[in-house]
């Protein structure tokens, strides 16, 4: 499934992608983007990001890590 992207600036959109494929589910050495783990990218008119994403298991050995590594990026 192909994240949906509700975007009102393409270039930042784009940089958001590439940020989120810097981070790595690291059981599996692929991005979180590669991995369809971003089900979502909105960017509102004030550039504000929001992410709807999830992990690879409900028991994801990274779940207390993933989400804020993905945020602080």
């Amino acid at each position: 499934m192909a994240a949906q992207i509700i975007k009102q600036n393409m270039a930042l959109a784009q940089k958001a992608i590439n940020t989120l494929k810097t981070c790595y589910d690291p059981e599996i050495p692929v991005d979180i983007w590669e991995l369809g783990l971003i089900y979502e990218l909105n960017i509102d008119i004030e550039n504000n990001l929001t992410i709807l994403m999830t992990l690879t298991s409900p028991s994801c050995p990274v779940a207390e890590t993933l989400p804020p590594e993905t945020e602080q990026k």
